[in-house]
This record gives C-alpha cells, structure tokens and sequence, in this order.
C-alpha cells in the first residue's frame, strides 16, 4: 500500500512540474524500442509506463482530469521538462517508425490537448529555431534604427558640402 502511495506521490510532483504531459500507448513494443524512444526525447522529457489508475489518482491530485478517459491500455507518459515542440516532433516521429505507438493526447498550458492538436505541436518550428529568427529581426531592426539615425546627419553633411562648393565656385 505505501509503495502505491509513494508512486502517486512521484507521479503528482511530475504532473505538477512538467511544462507539458504527453499520453502515448505502446502495446505491442519491445523493450529495445521503448529505450530507443527514451532516448530520443530524453533530453527534454522523462517516458515512463504508467499503471493506469495510479496515473489516473495523480493527474487529478494535479488538476488533470483530461487523461480519465484515455488511461486504458497500456499507457505510457511523457513528462516535458524541456521543449514540448521538440518532444513531440519526437513522439511523432517515433511513431512514424513504429505505428504501435499511439499517441492518445496531452496536457499544455492548462488545457488538454487531442491527438490532432499533439500533432500540430510537433508540427511547429523548435523553441531554438523560433529564437534564432526573434535575433536575425532584432539584429535587422538594430541595423535599421542605426541607418534611421545617422541618415540625417549624413544627409546635412551633404547638404552644407553642397552649399560649401556652390559658395566657393560663386567667389
């Protein structure tokens, strides 16, 4: 009994700290490709199988009820600690590859997400790209605002030049 306790204690804290919650049912994978799939998105996320009702008391404990209908089967989570764009281009991709994996939904930014929805997430571009170009416009922006305010004075050195040759050529 305690042994439970603590594992809806654990699965809780992970629901509650995680940036994002992904659903998946892995019936039918080995545990050569579950590690694979570890792996591959263990940089931003924790995979872990899941007793559904366990999983089921800690979600709510967190305020997630989106999942009580998904947990049947058997179901595995993805708790973000990372990216979540980046963790599901990894599911998804995972998936490609291995169709016994099933991704059932999610839980981002306090709402559910649908298995379409996990999809478009995957489908955005990852957090490193999008601030790569936020830097390249500000860069560009900097480069516009320095020519904005050195035109003018470029502009009046021309000007009184102009005015300088047109005086000396009338003397």
């Amino acid at each position: 009994m305690a042994t439970k306790e603590a594992t809806v204690a654990e699965l809780t804290e992970k629901f509650q700290s995680s940036t994002a919650v992904l659903l998946t049912e892995y019936r039918g994978l080995t545990v050569g490709q579950l590690k694979t799939l570890r792996r591959s998105i263990g940089e931003d996320a924790t995979y872990a199988v899941v007793k559904n009702t366990l999983a089921k008391i800690a979600a709510n404990n967190a305020g997630i009820s989106a999942f009580d209908d998904e947990l049947v089967g058997p179901s595995a989570i993805a708790f973000v600690h990372g990216d979540p764009v980046a963790v599901a281009k990894g599911l998804r991709n995972f998936a490609k590859d291995n169709p016994l994996l099933v991704i059932k939904g999610g839980y981002f930014d306090g709402n559910p997400l649908t298995p379409e929805e996990v999809n478009k997430l995957a489908d955005l571009e990852s957090r490193e790209v999008l601030l790569g170009k936020l830097a390249g416009a500000f860069k560009a922006s900097l480069f516009g605002a320095a020519y904005m305010f050195t035109a003018p004075a470029a502009k009046a050195v021309r000007t009184v030049d102009a005015l300088r040759e047109k005086q000396e050529s009338a003397n």
